[in-house]
């Protein structure tokens, strides 16, 4: 299973990031290869329109079967997620990483 966060670091101990469009980082655990990879995502972060789909873009490349995030993409960007068949939950917000994988493990999570 992999297993992709919305985050401001590329570390367990890192802070989720609440937003999916404009995140930091897109951190994914692969569970089989016990791995973390990341991606930085920050270049988005000036774009006027778009950074939605640019992230669910990447996250494609990435090919995670969950995303745990804080709040959730937005309409377009949630429509291509959900049409690719990845589980989107939400309210990791206020967590690290750590303790977002934790509650995801635990069904503590909500489904987007």
């Amino acid at each position: 299973m992999k297993i992709a966060f919305t985050t401001k670091g590329i570390e367990w101990n890192s802070m989720m990031d609440p937003r999916f469009g404009r995140t930091e980082f897109l951190l994914m655990y692969d569970e089989e290869k016990d791995e973390l990879v990341n991606f930085d995502n920050r270049a988005v972060e000036n774009e006027a329109h778009g950074a939605g789909p640019k992230t669910a873009q990447q996250l494609f490349e990435m090919k995670p079967d969950v995303l745990i995030t804080g709040n959730g993409p937005g309409g377009n960007a949630a429509t291509a997620l959900e049409r690719a068949g990845m589980k989107i939950l939400v309210g990791a917000g206020q967590m690290t990483v750590k303790e977002a994988f934790d509650a995801y493990k635990n069904n503590k999570l909500k489904e987007f």
